[in-house]
């Protein structure tokens, strides 16, 4: 039993640390979200006796994610991290769109508490399930003194939510913060940091208030060679407000999109450039006028743009 009497809340979303396989060899083929968050935490018997509530917001495999369930899972960890007697929220989470959760959480939450995500590459059914233990160790930095901000931790690494980005569809050490860096590690159980808590900077909760159905729409393009401007046409003909182009190296946009995304700014649409190097980001300007996503990568550009469109609408509505 821990001599702590601070609440943990655990929020399942379902993923691969909640996956079952039918035979225990099976590292791919299994079926993702089959446990709950109870489930995920009555599986670790380092827990036993730890005040911790669970609720499960979603069973979803995580490449399925999608706006609804962000904002029912940011609400409801707002709704805890809001509670006197909660330490600090764990989010059980798919690996395939982790990093898009915790951007978009970063983005439109004010976590003066920690908000620690967690996954897992093997399925829980594997006699190499990575899942408990980071489960145990984001409850562990849930309840971290002075601990804050939307954070993540798998292998012992602790990531600012802000930075993180997966980088391998298949080890166990699938995670990266990019140029930054790790945030800290746990080491046996003891924390170790290197850099400040990150701050949150919420977009005034705008996207926690608005029905998902009416975000704008955003999508994302990647400039390769021969790439069709028709692409980018298209998505334009159907609705996108905004569009994020992975553009090559240091963001430079292959002549067909610039012209395509011309055509777009003109009729209204914002276009925004970014690098699908995995480091880096956009470096200075180019001569293609088309503004910068800067060091954000591609996912990370489109819910930013997707977030301040939305943010801008919300405003102009309220001033009508």
């Amino acid at each position: 039993m821990q001599s702590h009497a601070s609440t943990l809340v655990v929020l399942g979303t379902g993923g691969t640390i909640a996956g079952a396989a039918r035979r225990p060899q099976d590292h791919v083929g299994y079926a993702a979200a089959a446990l709950s968050a109870a489930d995920l935490v009555a599986a670790v018997p380092a827990l036993q006796g730890w005040p911790i509530e669970t609720e499960t917001v979603a069973r979803l495999d995580s490449c399925d994610m999608d706006p609804a369930t962000w904002r029912a899972l940011a609400r409801r960890a707002a709704h805890h991290l809001a509670r006197t007697e909660v330490a600090g929220v764990v989010v059980t989470h798919g690996t395939d769109t982790l990093e898009e959760t915790a951007y978009f959480l970063h983005r439109t939450l004010q976590a003066d508490k920690p908000l620690v995500l967690t996954a897992a590459m093997r399925p829980a059914t594997a006699p190499s399930a990575d899942g408990p233990q980071n489960l145990l160790d984001a409850l562990r930095l849930a309840q971290a003194p002075g601990a804050r901000g939307v954070l993540a931790v798998l292998g012992g690494t602790v990531y600012a939510g802000i930075d993180l980005r997966k980088v391998h569809g298949y080890r166990v050490d699938a995670f990266s913060a990019g140029d930054a860096g790790p945030l800290a590690i746990l080491e046996d159980g003891a924390l170790r940091r290197f850099r400040d808590w990150p701050v949150c900077a919420d977009l005034a909760n705008v996207a926690l208030r608005v029905d998902p159905a009416r975000w704008p729409a955003v999508d994302l393009v990647i400039s390769h060679a021969g790439v069709r401007a028709a692409t980018l046409d298209a998505l334009v003909a159907a609705g996108a407000r905004g569009i994020v182009i992975a553009g090559t190296g240091n963001g430079s946009v292959h002549v067909s999109l610039r012209d395509a995304a011309r055509r777009a700014e003109a009729a209204g649409v914002r276009i925004w450039r970014s690098s699908r190097c995995p480091l880096g980001g956009v470096v200075g300007e180019s001569d293609s006028g088309l503004p910068s996503a800067g060091t954000l990568t591609p996912v990370q550009a489109r819910i930013e743009l997707q977030l301040q469109l939305l943010a801008e609408a919300d405003s102009g509505a309220a001033a009508a």
